[in-house]
């Protein structure tokens, strides 16, 4: 059988061996978190001599400090430890959800450094008026940045909906459709910092910054294969196979909250009926305990209040939500066969009511035996990682990846 071929890449020269080697470099310090330049060299698999070389040009461009000595217990001098740098470039995260506007500044070593967050009902205003209070917020943070010697290499947006090169598609919680989002944030953030280099936008689905925050700060020993659901208005999802994003075809996989759960059921903004969110989004939720379901993130703390006080209405909403998350999830478990399924935004506080129902539906559902209730495949998610902050680290690995191609770029 013939293969369709792909494009070959050109041939390398000495220009593209060294940002490939500078990369390299600047990696393994990242991922040691501390080392010598002889460990790189030994990590790496360059010379000594090469990798110093390498090293001097990461310290001038400011992706790399040295301290102090390290003694190893073996023979020959001690070695000064490299670090990421704390200052200079960084990644700028910007998250538009539809009850609130969550921007951070993250470093190199992937610290959130800066953090600006406003409760704000985004529903039912214009995408410019949206976009522009986004960049508000960020002229603000990345200011407050600036007095930490952080300068952003680049803006990444995460944003609620389908979401293709620069523009969103469909976000029906929103009602966008088909808004050139990086363009209106990069004009008017651009328009807030005159004389400022403009920053380069890029953009995402949150969900999907949302489970990279997950597999990049989720703890000591996160899991490489995942299920991703975030609770808001909406319920979005995304898919981690391996450490790896599953984009899909068109780059929209992962949208379990419009998968459909009951065909005679309400209509969704999608213009489906009886999708997932309709029983597990935020305004179902807070609308089935009795509040008003327009309150947006004070409503879900008064529903956490409610529940641990053991509200009946509150509780039996919660677990309704819960039982039909485990039905709707149990298909794709039984589909992708993944490690975990992993539950963020409001259902990260909302787990010890809607845990249990859920994990008794996949115990029921899952055909491999392998997700017993109180198993503990379904889990919360962490509290160091939120779309915000992988949007940003989205910016420092395109950073990581190529220092040479950001050398100079970073604002100053």
């Amino acid at each position: 059988m013939k293969n369709t071929p792909g494009p070959l890449e050109p041939k390398a020269d000495k220009d593209t061996v060294r940002r490939h080697n500078l990369s390299l470099v600047l990696r393994a310090v990242h991922d040691e978190g501390e080392a010598t330049r002889a460990a790189v060299a030994a990590r790496v698999g360059l010379t000594r001599a090469a990798v110093s070389s390498l090293v001097e040009q990461l310290l001038a461009g400011g992706f790399l400090t040295e301290r102090g000595k390290t003694f190893s217990g073996q023979a020959g001098r001690p070695g000064t430890a490299l670090r990421v740098a704390r200052t200079g470039p960084a990644g700028l995260g910007v998250e538009i959800n539809v009850d609130y506007v969550s921007v951070c500044v993250v470093d190199l070593s992937g610290a959130d450094r800066v953090r600006l967050t406003e409760q704000v009902d985004n529903r039912g205003a214009a995408p410019g008026e949206v976009l522009g209070r986004a960049a508000r917020i960020a002229a603000r943070t990345l200011e407050s940045a600036a007095g930490q010697e952080l300068y952003a290499a680049g803006a990444r947006l995460a944003l609620p909906g389908l979401v293709s090169a620069g523009t969103v598609l469909q976000a029906p919680n929103l009602g966008w459709d088909r808004v050139a989002a990086e363009g209106l944030f990069g004009e008017a953030l651009g328009a807030l910092r005159p004389g400022r280099p403009a920053l380069p936008v890029g953009s995402d689905n949150e969900a999907n910054a949302a489970a990279l925050a997950e597999l990049w700060f989720g703890g000591p020993e996160p899991v490489r294969s995942f299920v991703y659901l975030t609770g808001e208005i909406g319920v979005g999802g995304a898919v981690v196979v391996g450490g790896e994003l599953l984009r899909g075809a068109h780059g929209f996989a992962g949208e379990i909250g419009h998968v459909v759960a009951d065909a005679d059921g309400p209509e969704c903004r999608c213009g489906s009926r009886g999708c997932l969110e309709q029983y597990a989004g935020q305004a179902a939720l807070l609308r089935d305990a009795g509040l008003d379901e327009a309150s947006g993130l004070p409503g879900v703390a008064e529903l956490e209040r409610r529940a641990r006080a053991g509200d009946v209405r509150t509780v039996a909403a919660l677990e309704r939500a819960g039982r039909m998350l485990g039905l709707v999830v149990s298909g794709a478990v039984n589909l992708l066969d993944p490690e975990a399924v992993v539950l963020g935004g409001i259902y990260r506080p909302l787990m010890p009511w809607l845990g249990p129902a859920a994990d008794r539906e996949l115990a029921l559902r899952v055909v491999s035996g392998l997700w017993p209730a109180g198993g503990g495949r379904l889990r919360g998610s962490s509290s160091s990682g939120d779309a915000a902050r992988g949007a940003a680290a989205l910016v420092v690995r395109d950073v990581m990846a190529d220092p040479a191609g950001y050398a100079g770029r970073a604002e100053r």
